[in-house]
């Protein structure tokens, strides 16, 4: 009987997540020991499992300052390796749709703050237009026409 695909979404069961956790956890170590040899790189990984104990595997012949030390020494834009603000640059078409979500969201965000920016700038601009002074008048009329 061959293996059936997993659907990837979040063990509700602790357990079921710890013994999950454990058995991936061992694939993924093999395969960044294979990657740091095969192709000759400083590489740092660390975890954490469901219970918050810390698995740290660094490189071959290599320590975990020397890899922070060349990450740190990296520009912000370098760490990221993409330039966001020029498509032109990117030839990748799955990178371009995260741009693009990336920037939708933001011009969102942009246009939140913008339509509530609006907002406050026209209630100042109008003489009694807060909703104090507009509870006030509401108060008033209602005064008014009681008394007729």
């Amino acid at each position: 009987m061959g293996r059936r695909r997993l659907k990837i979404q979040r063990l509700e069961c602790v357990k079921a997540r710890q013994a999950k956790y454990s058995k991936r956890k061992i694939g993924v170590l093999k395969k960044a020991k294979e990657l740091a040899i095969l192709c000759d790189i400083d590489l740092a990984l660390l975890m954490f499992s469901p219970t918050g104990k810390p698995t740290l595997y660094v490189g071959q012949d290599k320590d975990l300052g020397t890899v922070l030390e060349r990450m740190s020494a990296l520009t912000f834009e370098e760490r990221e390796e993409r330039d966001w603000t020029n498509p032109d640059k990117i030839n990748d078409l799955r990178q371009i749709k995260i741009m693009e979500e990336h920037l939708v969201a933001a011009l969102a965000r942009v246009r939140s703050k913008k339509g509530a920016m609006d907002l406050r700038t026209q209630e100042a601009r109008l003489p009694g237009s807060s909703m104090e002074s507009l509870f006030r008048r509401t108060a008033s009329l209602c005064a008014f026409l009681h008394n007729e």
